[in-house]
């Protein structure tokens, strides 16, 4: 019996996604490689203008491109983990 397992594919959209997901055995894949992703699904509609420190802001920002992600992004997820422990699900 083999017992190797496949490499995840690449997926670029969610419609790929979707039917990878529909039509493929998902037990002959390697689940130790997976990382938990988190998407924003809600409309950015809402502004916010905050003072901080330049380096803060510097500091935030490096830390956004190492992650690869915009730094307003890596800000709102700062400040969804600070609510989530405020407040666990």
């Amino acid at each position: 019996m083999n017992t190797s397992k496949q490499q995840w594919p690449s997926l670029p959209t969610d419609e790929a996604a979707e039917r990878f997901v529909e039509e493929a055995d998902l037990s002959r894949f390697d689940w130790g490689a997976v990382e938990a992703v988190s998407y924003e699904f809600e409309d950015k509609s809402a502004r916010v203008t905050m003072r901080l420190p330049e380096s803060q802001l510097e500091r935030i920002k490096a830390e956004a491109s190492k992650r690869g992600i915009k730094y307003q992004r890596f800000m709102r997820e700062l400040m969804e983990r600070g609510m989530q422990t405020l407040h666990p699900r």
